[in-house]
């Protein structure tokens, strides 16, 4: 037995989709191609600042969890030192987001907020990429059942289930929301489903009323 790996792979596509979406919204809103009121403004900075706790959670996890599991398991097959430095350049960029994700709902002004999401994006996009090509190989050839377990109990322990369930949905490939299915059984789509209209109507005010949900 091999560990399964559709969970992290749903969840850092998830993370990238959204990043990127958020930048071109913040792109759009900068110039004028849409508009915010107070509410959506104030929608659009709560879930910047919850994706980033996500990121932030993910990757705490990842150093704190999943490194040392690798090294343990893998030895000198792995050196973890580039992405390890990607995580710490991603904590003072998620920081600075929150802060113009607030100004942003105060002011209205999300020229300095479209520039760093689309750093952020750019950055998340090529770090998981690579984490995916380097890592993923050796989890497979090198990490028992019990330990990717033990870190996939780990990220779920400080997630957000309101974010992080309907996102299952909403990303996952209709065969990768089967195998969940018969991984999960029926209590996963339970519980999507208790989140799935809050979820929806969230998006809806963040991205507009033609959200691709």
């Amino acid at each position: 037995m091999t560990p399964e790996l559709l969970g992290f792979q749903i969840t850092h596509r998830a993370m990238r989709a959204d990043t990127r979406r958020l930048a071109e919204l913040a792109a759009q809103l900068a110039e004028g191609r849409q508009v915010a009121d107070p509410a959506r403004a104030r929608a659009i900075a709560e879930f910047i600042t919850t994706l980033n706790q996500g990121i932030h959670h993910h990757h705490t996890m990842e150093d704190e969890v999943l490194w040392p599991v690798l090294e343990r398991s893998a030895g000198a097959e792995v050196d973890l030192r580039d992405l390890s430095d990607d995580h710490a350049d991603l904590d003072p960029l998620l920081t600075e987001i929150n802060a113009q994700a607030a100004a942003f709902a105060s002011t209205g002004d999300a020229a300095a907020l479209a520039k760093s999401l689309t750093r952020l994006a750019d950055m998340l996009d090529e770090h998981i990429v690579e984490e995916e090509r380097l890592l993923f190989p050796i989890i497979k050839k090198y990490v028992s059942v019990a330990d990717w377990e033990r870190v996939e109990t780990a990220v779920r322990k400080g997630g957000n289930v309101k974010l992080d369930l309907p996102r299952i949905e909403q990303y996952a490939k209709p065969d990768e929301l089967a195998r969940l299915r018969k991984l999960a059984g029926p209590m996963l789509m339970l519980m999507i489903s208790l989140f799935r209209r809050g979820h929806r109507r969230r998006q809806r005010l963040v991205f507009g009323p033609l959200a691709d949900l």
